[in-house]
């Protein structure tokens, strides 16, 4: 029986999956890993430099290309949440130094500011108080990624594979720290979960086309709202759940759900 195949190295723990790695010269595969490509219905985690390659000649992937474009860049995936009307705090992007001179023309502190493009785990995510705060933050980046402060303590972090809902949990904020990010000590814990965030996930999922995605999401002024989307998500809430990540996929897999 084949294998399935996958280029980055996400599944090499998965019995029914060879990983064969990522080569940005197609050339430098073997000749049998090129022919194991060719003519495998499906490429498991292609990267963002081949899932376009591989949509564009209609070779199916996982994640699916349009799961990819949005990885890593804010801009585009709340362009996208405004475009659907999906709940989404207030957020506007500001190019170059004439537009940054406006920024609290239309915010006031405090308020969030994030590193738009190439960011992940609580990195280049700032709450923002005074004048020189925001000076400092301009600095780091050509486009200014401004956000409205929504006060919570919590967000529930909703992991969608396929079309379905695997595995949700609260990250609850370490004290003294507005993010509230496992990798920074943010808690996990599996308390009241609430169907309505998770029928929001599920939702935004669905009307993104996002097949593998981490969705945070948040309770505050009396109503849910999407953080952002992240394709590139931990498995420590799997870990401390009890779940298998590795043989939950190969059982997808195996049924035909991935």
């Amino acid at each position: 029986m084949q294998k399935n195949v996958a280029l980055e190295y996400r599944l090499k723990r998965c019995k029914n999956v060879i990983t064969l790695g990522v080569r940005p010269n197609f050339s430098d595969y073997k000749d049998w890993e090129r022919e194991l490509i060719r003519n495998s219905s499906v490429i498991y985690y292609p990267t963002v430099f081949y899932a376009d390659i591989f949509d564009t000649i209609g070779k199916r992937t996982f994640p699916t290309y349009h799961t990819y474009k949005f990885t890593q860049d804010k801009i585009k995936q709340t362009t996208l949440f405004r475009l659907l009307d999906i709940p989404h705090p207030k957020t506007r992007f500001f190019y170059g130094n004439r537009q940054k001179g406006s920024i609290l023309n239309r915010f006031q502190f405090p308020l969030i500011a994030k590193i738009p493009r190439g960011s992940a785990f609580g990195k280049g995510v700032y709450l923002i108080r005074n004048k020189q705060e925001l000076a400092d933050y301009v600095q780091l980046t050509h486009v200014a990624y401004i956000q409205e402060y929504l006060e919570f303590d919590r967000d529930l972090r909703v992991v969608i594979m396929g079309n379905r809902i695997i595995h949700a949990y609260w990250r609850i904020a370490p004290e003294g720290d507005f993010r509230t990010n496992v990798s920074l000590g943010g808690e996990i814990s599996f308390d009241n979960i609430p169907e309505e965030g998770l029928d929001l996930a599920l939702n935004i999922a669905r009307q993104c086309r996002f097949d593998d995605v981490g969705l945070d999401i948040c309770f505050a002024r009396g109503r849910y709202w999407v953080l952002e989307a992240n394709m590139k998500y931990g498995k420590k809430g799997f870990k401390k759940a009890g779940i298998n990540y590795y043989r939950l996929v190969d059982e997808m897999i195996d049924r035909g759900e991935l």
